[in-house]
């Protein structure tokens, strides 16, 4: 499928505001990447780089409901990504050697996953 082709789709889907429903297209984007994020050889680069996939998913996560319009939500999940994130910063500027970015689960105050 061209570009041109996905631009057609957009066009022909009306949204509630008159303009294009981009819905379907970035639900699919986002169904690929938890896709991606989920799988074995993915998480093992990443974790390699110091990078924890089950905070990107959480972020993505968060973006995804964010262009949902679930904007509380969304809150949520990036100041929990963010949190981490920090915490584990600061773990590794203490010198530690050690990032903690590819062990575990994100904390997560609501108990979803």
């Amino acid at each position: 499928m061209s570009r041109d082709d996905d631009e057609d789709d957009l066009k022909a889907r009306p949204g509630a505001g008159g303009g294009i429903d981009p819905g379907p297209e970035v639900a699919a984007v986002f169904d690929d990447l938890e896709t991606l994020l989920k799988n074995g050889d993915v998480i093992a680069a990443l974790t390699a780089r110091g990078i924890n996939a089950s905070l990107a998913l959480l972020a993505a996560d968060a973006l995804r409901a964010y262009l949902a319009g679930r904007k509380a939500e969304a809150a949520e999940d990036f100041a929990t990504v963010a949190e981490e994130i920090r915490g584990r910063l600061a773990v590794s500027a203490e010198g530690s050697g050690t990032d903690a970015g590819s062990q575990g689960e994100p904390s997560r105050s609501n108990g979803r996953r």
